[in-house]
């Protein structure tokens, strides 16, 4: 029977592409066949796999100049039963999508709010005179274009050619070596790889709270390869920190480490161990 895999659609989103990677890879590495299902939203690609609907989500966490991706790691924290199996990282080079002649001409433009944020310089230099407007996908921004030369959308050039739009402008994203980290996440327990996701919250929001588990990861000489915090939406100045670990779930040094952080903190939950995937960057077939 064929995996489900849930992504964030429609067609042509550079969600779509991490997924289609994973689904070469997955063949590659015992022959496993799988299907695609898009969904609306990365919250709701996220809640499929919590609701049994499908097997895997792909989700997007991290962007190399935009930062992480916050719904994916507010939603991993309230949901209980979802791991990480793998982590991809996939290269992302934006377009400006439009039938203008020039960006000057540009009086709108359309996308989601990773990606315009990847391109404000760009967009700051030549189209200044734009509204930048979100959607929930670089994909569905180009259902705004309405074939005239006011609006423009940012999405991968495979979406451009997926749906026979013009490109005015190839790779303007701020940065050559933009790229976004992906999760993909199951309700199947993962214990092993090279890197281990977690998030905890503090008893006490007090000097030194944080400090102390900072202290143990340190002392056992486990790297920390991310640390960010996010507001626990209890109360303001109330922060969950999420922490990539460079260690595996099934070391007993990691455990040990674990049982000694479980002792200055409020609540910890993993999210599992797993191994990363580095994407070529190609335009899917």
């Amino acid at each position: 029977m064929a995996v489900k895999i849930a992504h964030l659609g429609p067609r042509g989103t550079f969600s779509e592409q991490a997924a289609l990677a994973f689904q070469t890879w997955l063949q590659n590495h015992g022959g496993q066949e799988s299907t695609l299902i898009a969904y609306p939203s990365i919250l709701q690609a996220i809640q499929a796999v919590a609701d049994e609907a499908v097997s895997l989500a792909i989700v997007p966490v991290e962007n190399s100049i935009e930062g992480s991706v916050a719904v994916t790691l507010d939603t991993l924290w309230q949901l209980e039963s979802l791991q990480i199996q793998q982590a991809l990282v996939l290269p992302i080079r934006h377009n400006l999508i439009t039938y203008a002649s020039q960006p000057q001409a540009i009086e709108t433009i359309y996308s989601h709010p990773q990606a315009l944020g990847q391109c404000q310089q760009w967009l700051t230099q030549h189209c200044p005179q734009a509204t930048l407007v979100p959607t929930r996908s670089t994909t569905e921004s180009l259902q705004h274009l309405a074939d005239h030369g006011t609006t423009a959308a940012i999405a991968s050039t495979w979406a451009a050619q997926l749906y026979n739009l013009p490109v005015l402008a190839h790779t303007i994203n701020d940065q050559p070596d933009n790229c976004t980290k992906f999760w993909v996440l199951s309700s199947q327990t993962a214990t092993q790889g090279t890197h281990t996701s977690l998030a905890f919250s503090l008893p006490i929001n007090a000097p030194g709270a944080l400090l102390k588990p900072l202290e143990i990861l340190a002392r056992a000489q486990i790297n920390l390869s991310r640390i960010e915090s996010r507001p626990t939406k209890r109360s303001l100045g109330e922060y969950l920190f999420f922490l990539d670990l460079e260690a595996s779930l099934d070391a007993a040094h990691t455990q040990d480490t674990l049982s000694a952080l479980a002792t200055c903190t409020e609540q910890i939950k993993l999210f599992g161990s797993y191994n990363t995937i580095a994407v070529p960057a190609q335009t899917p077939v």
